[in-house]
């Protein structure tokens, strides 16, 4: 085994104990002081060793990641392997989905008193209730939204409005819109990744970024569809700033960001990763003007029906410290909303993150080439770009972390930056054990705990 290896087996034990901690600790506040509003700290959920219709499909689609997922990455056309890559992604998510059975897995996720289905009647006039949207954010208002609605842009609530207007309502379509289209994030990222760093580092994450362990999450919660509208967003800008189409991608892109910002306030800190973006871009400037175009488009709507973004987030930042963010003490989340990204990103994610550390320390002196030169630069180029992609993405996660604003239920709050991370896989040797592993952690979680999303 090589110094690297050794490395990366420590950095995974680290990552181990901090979630050991965040138990331990987690247990003994909630016992003794009852204040972090979590079943199964620091996992919203609680213990229930449990399977279901959907463990046999799991564990094949599993096995069969593990054994063919990183020899076909490397030999499928292009267009081919997105397919594939999207195809695995669907079939992990489903098939954990269905671990709970389809009533519980998948059917009534989205229709609990939280969640955005509670309230598809109120929108029966939308530009009536998109004027109002703020009078009811407060928890001291009169018909004051469940606490998802509430949390969220009204854009998320239309969404499943827009669904059941088109006849697909209730929670069995909602859940299978957010896993359909959850999974795509999938093929997104790849597209980024090969735009940016190369076709060679995405062949490598492919199989890591359709079995992640934040699969869990994905099916279903609408976290994982708004993950899947960000990460579209970043692929269109990283076709933009490397020349494809610059001003249709750029304009996709723009539109793309506008709409993920009216999905949740908090992913506008996917402007992080878009500023990484464009600077590895070889042609910056040209795609921005029709970019800030189409970021305009989604916020002009909404402006002219009468949500005021600004007003509505004022109003969400004092409901959620009137809630269970006035209680939850910052002093347990502000470390252990990490150990909750350590489960859904897994153990190869987290080694993968080590050398992507490593990368960047050992090529600082090549940070100016790598940004400037484009992504079919040398090797040791490209992988400095990746790992530049790879870091936006956790200054962008710890952003959100010292903010305050995500105490708990980071699990699937913090679903949109998962796959970048995972890009970072594409480092590893022997992706098979780290797959292996990565499916490990991922059938424990969804096994061993009844989830709460």
């Amino acid at each position: 085994m090589t110094r690297s290896s050794h490395r990366d087996l420590a950095a995974v034990a680290a990552a181990a104990a901090l979630v050991v901690a965040a138990v331990v600790i987690g247990r003994y506040l909630q016992d003794a002081h009852g204040t972090l509003l979590v079943g199964n700290a620091p996992l919203y959920g609680r213990w229930g060793p449990h399977a279901g219709p959907g463990t046999p499909a799991a564990l094949a689609t599993a096995a069969a990641v593990v054994a063919y997922g990183p020899p076909l990455a490397a030999r499928l056309p292009w267009r081919a392997l997105l397919w594939a890559a999207w195809g695995a992604a669907l079939a992990w998510t489903w098939s954990l989905a269905l671990v709970d059975g389809w009533e519980r897995g998948v059917a009534q996720r989205l229709t609990t008193r939280h969640e955005y289905l509670q309230v598809i009647e109120r929108f029966h006039d939308i530009p009536a209730a998109l004027r109002d949207f703020d009078r009811h954010i407060l928890l001291h208002s009169p018909d004051n939204w469940p606490a998802h609605v509430a949390g969220h842009p009204p854009g998320a609530t239309l969404t499943f409005v827009l669904l059941d207007r088109v006849g697909l309502g209730g929670g069995g379509w909602a859940g299978a819109w957010c896993i359909t289209v959850g999974a795509t994030a999938c093929v997104a990222v790849l597209v980024a990744v090969r735009a940016l760093a190369g076709e060679e580092r995405a062949r490598k994450a492919a199989a890591f970024i359709a079995m992640m362990p934040a699969a869990v999450w994905v099916g279903t919660s609408a976290d994982g569809y708004f993950a899947a509208v960000a990460a579209w967003c970043v692929a269109f800008l990283a076709l933009a700033v490397t020349g494809c189409r610059p001003r249709l991608t750029g304009f996709a892109a723009g539109l793309l960001f506008g709409l993920t910002c009216y999905l949740s306030y908090g992913l506008t800190l996917f402007t992080v990763i878009a500023g990484a973006v464009v600077l590895l871009g070889a042609r910056r400037v040209r795609p921005l003007p029709y970019a800030l175009a189409g970021a305009a488009v989604v916020p002009l709507a909404f402006t002219l029906a009468g949500f005021d973004w600004w007003a509505a987030y004022r109003l969400l930042v004092e409901r959620y410290y009137e809630g269970a963010a006035g209680v939850r003490p910052y002093g347990y989340w502000v470390w252990a909303n990490l150990a909750c990204t350590v489960l859904i990103v897994g153990p190869a994610t987290v080694a993968g993150l080590r050398r992507t550390g490593a990368t960047l320390l050992a090529g600082r002196g090549r940070l100016r080439a790598s940004v400037l030169s484009g992504p079919d630069a040398s090797g040791v180029r490209a992988d400095v770009r990746l790992a530049l992609l790879v870091a936006a993405a956790l200054v962008a996660l710890l952003t959100a972390d010292v903010s305050g604003m995500s105490k708990a239920e980071t699990e699937r709050i913090w679903l949109p930056f998962a796959p970048w991370l995972a890009a970072a896989c594409a480092f590893l040797p022997r992706p098979r054990a780290w797959l292996a592993a990565q499916a490990v952690l991922a059938l424990l979680l969804n096994h061993l705990c009844l989830t709460g999303w």
